[in-house]
């Protein structure tokens, strides 16, 4: 493989880091980008920024304002996470934050950043870790003397574009699959909160309530699975779904891991049980199974009854939901945790037959189809993922 090898500043208009401490957090503005807004897969998540104020942006981007086409990347804590800034962000790096900007005159940057999840980079970033006590570290003051490979400009052009193509398709589902979550809970909040379900305006109301409605709590439509497996029971290979594998915000779970990297007992789960995370519920980490497995036991587990799985989802999913697990959560020694015992008592309203049948079945086509795309989306990531060592280490030519 005859790919040219040369110093990372040697490519590079500029390393920066961010700065060493956390600015007063505003209530919008600039946004603070921190380590949570990086995916492991290489992507920004800004569903859940904090935020500086016009006031102290200059402040906190005299080293460096990141702009479109930079790549940013942790240097401390949760190593090996990279993105690339888009076009309109406006925003500082955080504590544990870098980015580089390329010389497009000497590299491409988007080959620069797919590089970046190639064996060899990987390698160079193991060889160079710190250890410390509590956590691991990228020396920056070393970082620009790392070795990167590339090859010529066409090569570079031609694998980009092929890691790429991969890359857009799986942001079209995302997209799609963010109108169908948001399309599910304006409907939830239309017939369960607004009460202007399908026949309202000639609903009778009784004792407060539509007629043929009723009020319970939620452990009247679910049961709590608390099954366990030892480490030692747990079969090779099977789906793990722990809290790093729960995005914020979604109503789907559609990453997990393998039993392999499990240390300890887990609870078992089946597909479309839901999965509550039950450290710092505020997070808002709650979802739908995708298939059967494994989860974390800091975790809750609710499968719904027969004929409520729908109401069940949204009602758990939801933002007042969340908010009132976050206020009547254990105050744990080091996080809070979600309390079942407060969770199972929140009030629900189950409708008449023939509009709980209706909900259930306009939320099961939106979740099949969201299934059908976080999958497609699952497929299309392991292709890509086959394809870049291939890519990277010459031994697929383009």
């Amino acid at each position: 493989m005859s790919w040219a090898k040369t110093a990372i500043k040697n490519i590079c208009m500029g390393i920066y880091d961010g700065p060493h401490a956390t600015p007063p957090i505003a209530r919008d503005g600039a946004i603070f980008l921190g380590i949570s807004n990086i995916t492991p897969d290489g992507h920004l998540d800004l569903s859940n920024s904090k935020y500086i104020s016009e006031e102290d942006f200059p402040k906190w981007t005299k080293r460096v304002t990141p702009q479109a086409g930079d790549i940013v990347f942790s240097y401390e804590a949760t190593l090996n996470l990279y993105a690339i800034i888009p076009e309109g962000f406006r925003g500082c790096l955080g504590r544990r934050m870098a980015l580089i900007r390329p010389d497009e005159e000497k590299v491409l940057g988007k080959f620069l950043y797919y590089y970046f999840f190639s064996d060899e980079w990987r390698g160079t970033i193991a060889e160079n870790t710190v250890i410390g006590a509590t956590v691991d570290r990228i020396p920056l003051i070393r970082f620009p003397d790392f070795p990167v490979s590339f090859p010529n400009p066409e090569k570079q052009k031609a694998i980009a574009n092929i890691l790429s193509a991969y890359d857009n398709l799986i942001e079209n589902n995302q997209k799609q699959i963010k109108l169908l979550e948001e399309a599910a809970q304006r409907l939830h909040k239309e017939w369960f909160v607004d009460l202007r379900f399908p026949g309202y305006e000639t609903t009778p109301v009784v004792d407060g309530l539509p007629e043929g409605w009723e009020s319970t709590t939620l452990e009247n439509i679910c049961a709590l699975n608390k099954q366990v497996l030892a480490q030692t029971d747990i079969p090779p290979n099977i789906p793990y779904i722990g809290l790093e594998h729960m995005p914020r915000k979604d109503i789907c779970l559609c990453e997990w891991g393998t039993s392999s990297e499990v240390l300890s007992s887990k609870f078992l789960y089946q597909e479309k049980d839901i999965i509550f995370g039950k450290i710092r519920p505020y997070f808002h980490k709650v979802g739908f199974a995708l298939n059967s497995g494994i989860a974390s036991t800091d975790s809750i587990i609710m499968r719904a009854n027969e004929g409520v799985w729908g109401l069940l989802l949204m009602t758990v999913s939801s933002v007042a939901f969340v908010d009132y697990v976050s206020k009547t959560c254990k105050e744990g020694s080091k996080m809070p945790r979600a309390d079942w015992n407060q969770m199972k008592a929140y009030p629900i309203l189950i409708p008449d037959e023939g509009t709980r049948e209706k909900f259930e079945v306009n939320i099961g086509l939106i979740t099949d189809r969201i299934k059908a795309l976080a999958l497609q989306n699952r497929g299309l990531a392991e292709a890509r993922d086959r394809l870049l060592p291939k890519l990277m280490s010459g031994e697929l030519e383009v």
